[in-house]
């Protein structure tokens, strides 16, 4: 097995929690893979992820496993080139078209559509992600804007969640500080 190119270890800000990540990096493509371990209005949650995505940090595919409180979760969540995704086989119409998969529960998943993007500063763009909005396990679609203030800065919004940010990431793309929701706990 490769060596990661990156560890991220974030703190939850709205819940206790943290979440753990590694980031891999091969000539077919990227691999996240993590562990979230948190409550959620005082339920245990425990979900371990894998988001695999192409060359072009397209996600291709995603899995999802641990437990919601006594609720066990198990989700395989495959997106097709068409744009088409599914989750454990049902096909997910609405969210047709989307490139990137956000998982709800962690900020991980925002480093794919950062890196994809590739915006220099000033420049922003929509991208509207397949979105497993926590503690739901259904695809929506997230719409979202991605606009780049700095080297390290965005600006995010999130208008159907009425959420709009400044989000400070590292050089990599991976979020460092996601405010009122994450931030990341500075290695020593």
């Amino acid at each position: 097995m490769n060596a990661p190119a990156a560890v991220f270890f974030w703190r939850k800000l709205d819940f206790p929690g943290h979440d753990s990540c590694r980031f891999f990096e091969s000539a077919a493509g990227y691999r996240l893979s993590g562990a979230a371990v948190f409550l959620e209005r005082r339920v245990a949650c425990h979900l371990h992820y894998e988001v695999v995505a192409d060359a072009a940090f397209h996600t291709r595919r995603a899995v999802v496993r641990g437990y919601i409180g006594k609720t066990p979760v198990d989700l395989r969540i495959q997106a097709s080139r068409g744009g088409r995704w599914k989750v454990n086989g049902l096909d997910h119409p609405a969210t047709r078209g989307c490139i990137d998969l956000d998982l709800g529960f962690t900020p991980a998943t925002n480093l794919l559509p950062l890196r994809r993007l590739a915006l220099r500063t000033g420049q922003e763009a929509q991208a509207p992600a397949a979105y497993l909005p926590f503690p739901k396990t259904d695809l929506v679609v997230l719409p979202q804007r991605y606009k780049r203030l700095s080297r390290a800065e965005y600006d995010y919004e999130s208008p159907d969640y009425g959420y709009r940010a400044t989000l400070r990431v590292t050089p990599l793309g991976a979020v460092v500080q996601y405010p009122g929701l994450f931030e990341m706990v500075p290695r020593r």
